[in-house]
């Protein structure tokens, strides 16, 4: 090798990449290889020995930097798509792909071209399987990879670049020559092996460092974790691969079908799924369908329907779009798996507000890609009207392929002498006695000192729509109550950074790694409790003190008041403006209020006629939190206080704003998006979520992305944050 000249070298080096790109198309994207697994090994060594002889040579798309030597950043940068990726409408049974395919007919006829399957036909349909991985876009220039993005919302995804080039069967340059930008579509995926390989490789790291195993439910969800791993390296060690099936703009590459960009996909070096089909007749169609269910398990990797599409793209774009799909395209949706398993045990279990929920536990099967053992039972009496008893055996499914769901139970299976199951009298958690709620279905523990209780209010408090306090989740949360630090939610605000750190997490870990065979014979004394440590305990810490600014909504729908959704205290919050003057409401003063009924009128009331229910809401008041409604960054003025009744005086803040809808969205400078919605809502404007033509401003901060890029679509006017604090310290609506 170093007889060679530079230009030798080089020249080398090319004629290896270009063998190297060959042999992968052949292996990855033909399943055909023509060499052994040593041979292209043999070649993949001599590259990166020239290219550590002489770095000059190194090029990014050489197969030798597929695997990156850095770790990225805390975050994935947006990226934008160059068309929207759009999802697609859904049929769940034949009769709805049916119902599909007869529109799709007559959308055709009305457009001239012929009925499927008749005289002359040129409707025709191709049909693909449906993988269940994550969505892809790759962008090429000048036939070269510069970026992969997640699919995000549809219109902004993720980089995810440095990952996916470590994926083998992703080309780095297109086998076709191609000038300007090209953006390809697919969806990357774990074959079972793979999959059953890392679970089995993450299993023995953790038994080996003396900790529970941390295992991925199925493989889609180990694919997206692959995807966004920091280090590309772990994702490289993951064996992910893709098919590809689209492109963001079918007019960038010669051809006008969807058959034919399969073909042309194919021959610039993607991995194509070969189980496609086109179909001339709607029969066909629905004889695809049904192989692709009858053959869904024999595959080495999950799907969970198949995708059938307009073959014409000229077709495609007669039909168009509605606002979310495609109408030249519909998944058909594979039945819910259906499973038996037996019955081990009904357990109850006690949520936030005392109802008691009956769990089926059940010999552990697997269902639609994961794993399940559990499965709610709802209440009493819906175990008596599906009939399962303890020793039966159960139909399980996923309703949607995602909630486990016992159907019933299959009666000539039944053992003999299996019992009727009943609500306990007392509550398993704390052994007070259980009452049937006056509407005869949920069974509840009234008691205010239930453990199980207490666990549940806390989960509540910290969750998203509540107080969204990151990192406390339910194991750190038992520990703390285990501990003593923490027996309700005011004793979130009591907790110093240096008792979080201290906190045992409830894992160990053994002093010095040895294997099981020496751990086994010296004993636990070689272990040590995991506390929580300084770095994890400092983000809580950050986390609880930045809830204390929450508005006052968050902290009356985190308070878990029975029948008090997140909306619900929103409107409350509107008519009363402080935890004062909710507490000195009656419940007709609460009846008053639109959305507000009896039922949720008394248990607000007493909710807050409750001693310890009060001295809670003075220890939040205590530790800093917001218990009433803030209106203007500078002072609107207008609120009124409680009048000697408890009802609002009824001041109201002047309603400028009214009849206006606002979007926020990017970061905040100045205000939580929270709070700045609010006041918007005190002075009469809604605040919403998502931009349509009737959205009347959207407040675009820092890293606004895909509701940016609509509003300047629809031409929705666009405020900064200077105007919104204008807007929010006078009242006034923008000129």
């Amino acid at each position: 090798m170093d007889t060679l000249s530079l230009e030798e070298a080089r020249a080398r080096a090319q004629q290896l990449r270009e063998e190297i790109d060959y042999h992968s198309y052949r292996y990855y994207a033909l399943d055909e290889p023509e060499i052994s697994d040593a041979a292209f090994d043999s070649l993949m060594r001599e590259l990166q020995a020239l290219e550590r002889r002489w770095p000059e040579i190194v090029i990014p798309t050489s197969p030798t930097q597929r695997v990156g030597g850095f770790v990225l950043g805390e975050a994935f940068e947006p990226v934008t798509h160059a068309q929207r990726m759009y999802s697609l409408d859904n049929a769940m049974d034949l009769d709805e792909l049916d119902a599909w395919l007869a529109r799709t007919r007559q959308a055709a006829a009305e457009l001239g071209v012929g009925s499927a399957g008749g005289e002359g036909a040129e409707l025709a349909y191709v049909c693909e399987l449906k993988i269940d991985g994550s969505s892809l876009a790759l962008t090429y220039r000048d036939g070269e990879l510069i970026r992969v993005a997640t699919r995000g919302d549809g219109t902004t995804g993720e980089n995810v670049t440095a990952n996916a080039r470590t994926v083998r069967d992703i080309p780095l340059r297109l086998r076709t020559a191609l000038s300007g930008e090209l953006e390809v579509r697919g969806e990357i995926y774990m074959p079972h092996a793979s999959f059953e390989r890392l679970n089995e490789a993450m299993h023995a790291e953790a038994e080996q460092s003396g900790k529970a195993p941390r295992l991925f439910a199925n493989p889609r969800n180990a694919a997206a974790g692959s995807l966004r791993q920091k280090d590309p390296r772990v994702t490289a060690s993951r064996d992910l691969a893709t098919f590809m099936y689209a492109l963001a703009d079918n007019g960038a590459v010669p051809v006008q079908s969807q058959w034919e960009l399969l073909e042309w996909l194919h021959g610039a070096g993607f991995h194509v799924n070969p189980t496609i089909a086109r179909c001339s007749t709607e029969q066909e169609v629905h004889d695809f369908c049904v192989r692709a269910i009858e053959q869904r398990s024999a595959l080495a990797y999950d799907i969970d329907g198949v995708v059938v599409k307009v073959d014409s793209f000229a077709l495609q774009r007669a039909l168009g779009f509605t606002a979310k799909a495609p109408r030249w395209a519909i998944a058909f949706k594979f039945p819910p798996e259906e499973k038996t398993t037996v019955l081990r045990s009904i357990v109850v279990q006690v949520g936030r507000t005392g109802v008691l929920t009956p769990v089926a536990e059940f010999d552990p099967v697997l269902v639609a890609g994961s794993t399940v053992a559990r499965a709610t039972l709802h209440n009493l009496d819906e175990v008596r009207r599906k009939d399962v008893r303890v020793g039966d055996t159960i139909i399980i499914r996923k309703a949607g392929d995602v909630i486990p769901e016992v159907l019933g139970a299959i009666g000539s299976l039944r053992p003999a002498g299996a019992e009727l199951w009943d609500m306990p009298g007392e509550c398993p958690s704390c052994g007070s006695p259980v009452f049937r709620d006056e509407d005869g279905v949920a069974y509840r523990c009234n008691s205010a000192e239930c453990p199980a209780q207490r666990l549940e209010r806390l989960s509540h408090w910290v969750s998203r729509g509540a107080l969204d306090i990151d990192g406390l989740g339910p194991k750190i949360i038992e520990k703390l109550v285990e501990s003593g630090l923490v027996t309700d939610v005011a004793g979130f605000y009591r907790l110093s950074a240096a008792q979080l750190a201290a906190l045992e997490t409830g894992e160990e870990k053994y002093v010095r790694a040895m294997p099981p065979e020496r751990r086994e014979l010296l004993g636990d004394w070689e272990k040590e409790p995991v506390l929580l440590g300084e770095t994890v305990a400092a983000k809580i810490y950050e986390q609880i003190q930045a809830s204390k600014t929450r508005p006052f909504a968050r902290v009356l729908f985190g308070l878990g008041v029975r029948n008090v959704g997140k909306t619900v205290a929103d409107t409350i919050c509107r008519a009363f403006p402080s935890a004062d003057a909710l507490t000195a409401a009656t419940e007709e003063d609460l009846t008053q209020i639109e959305g507000v009924g009896p039922v949720i009128a008394r248990t607000v009331v007493q909710f807050f006629a409750t001693p310890d229910n009060r001295r809670l809401v003075e220890d939040l008041k205590a530790a800093g939190l917001t218990l009433e409604r803030r209106v203007g960054v500078a002072g609107v003025a207008g609120v009124g206080a409680a009048s000697a009744d408890g009802a609002a005086t009824g001041e109201e803040p002047p309603q400028t704003l009214a009849g206006l809808t606002f979007v926020l969205t990017g970061s905040l400078e100045r205000h939580t998006r929270d709070e700045a919605e609010e006041i918007l809502r005190s002075l009469g404007a809604k605040a919403s979520g998502s931009v349509s033509a009737k959205t009347s401003y959207v407040v675009a901060g820092p890293g606004a992305g895909s509701k940016l890029t609509k509003a300047q679509q629809l031409g929705v006017p666009i405020l900064d944050e200077a105007a919104l604090d204008h807007i929010l310290a006078t009242g006034e609506p923008p000129a």
